[in-house]
């Protein structure tokens, strides 16, 4: 935890998440940020699990108030019925008129957010437009049971919003490394604070798959039943999902909004112009 002087501004950090602003995640996350900090609270009217960094709600949608019951106090917040990343978009676009923000946390989110499955994140995605409107930003998961992804499940935040709390600390005093856009922080369901962390990368698998029985075109998107990997002991050792499934430690991975790959630009063009 960030602890300032009382001659020196505290830092104001912009809470979302992709669960919707009557979220206990998100709850736990103000209940723990007030304490060293301003914020300014903009998330989802409603549930918006797995919208990526998409950008839409209705034409007419704007930004609304409520009040949230947090440590015992009322904390006006501001919602809207769009995409998490719109949410974003629109929040950071007036409320940065007032004071610009130190940071942006997405989460707590209802379940992790591991490999190749973190574009599909409304998590992820919120905090992924947080960094591209210039604000250093950071993503925060707590692994929870599947059936929890879409309702509001009893679940034991502390340790997250420890770990969130932590991070947000470090970022607030120092810059992040070059190509480092935002952290994306996944907490084991049974991490503790003396839990250890682990800087990892991001799988280069999946993580959850959406599986049908027997496919046929009666299939709707309900039959699909979602599963987690079964067998991470092939993956690499330094990847988020191997280290928070097979150790069992926190995992910090850093995301870079540079998606251009890292092969050789000599050898693609050579393979583009090559001729038989």
């Amino acid at each position: 935890m960030v602890i300032h002087s009382s001659n020196k501004q505290r830092p104001l950090i912009f809470l979302t998440n992709d669960d919707g602003i009557q979220s206990p995640g998100l709850h736990a996350l103000v209940s723990e940020i007030i304490q060293f900090a301003e914020i300014k609270i903009i998330a989802p009217s409603h549930q918006m699990t797995a919208t990526g960094r998409g950008l839409f709600g209705g034409r007419d949608a704007k930004l609304e108030t409520t009040e949230l019951a947090v440590n015992g106090k009322s904390i006006t917040a501001y919602h809207a019925p769009c995409s998490p990343a719109q949410v974003v978009m629109l929040g950071v676009k007036i409320f940065r008129q007032e004071r610009e923000p130190d940071l942006l946390i997405s989460g707590i989110n209802y379940g992790e957010n591991l490999g190749r499955d973190i574009t599909m994140s409304g998590t992820v995605g919120a905090a992924i437009q947080g960094s591209c409107m210039g604000i250093p930003s950071l993503a925060v998961s707590l692994q929870t049971p599947i059936d929890d992804h879409y309702k509001y499940g009893k679940v034991n935040w502390q340790t997250a919003s420890f770990f969130a709390a932590k991070f947000a600390g470090i970022m607030l005093e120092r810059t992040m490394p070059p190509d480092v856009d935002l952290l994306k922080i996944d907490v084991p369901e049974a991490a503790t604070k003396d839990t250890e962390w682990q800087v990892t990368r991001v799988a280069g698998q999946s993580y959850f798959s959406a599986e049908l029985e027997a496919p046929t075109l009666d299939n709707s998107l309900a039959d699909s039943r979602i599963t987690k990997i079964k067998d991470p002991s092939q993956l690499e050792k330094d990847s988020d999902i191997y280290v928070f499934l097979k150790e069992g430690k926190v995992t910090v991975t850093p995301i870079s909004l540079d998606f251009s790959s890292r092969t050789s630009l000599t050898k693609l063009r050579d393979y583009l112009n090559h001729t038989e």
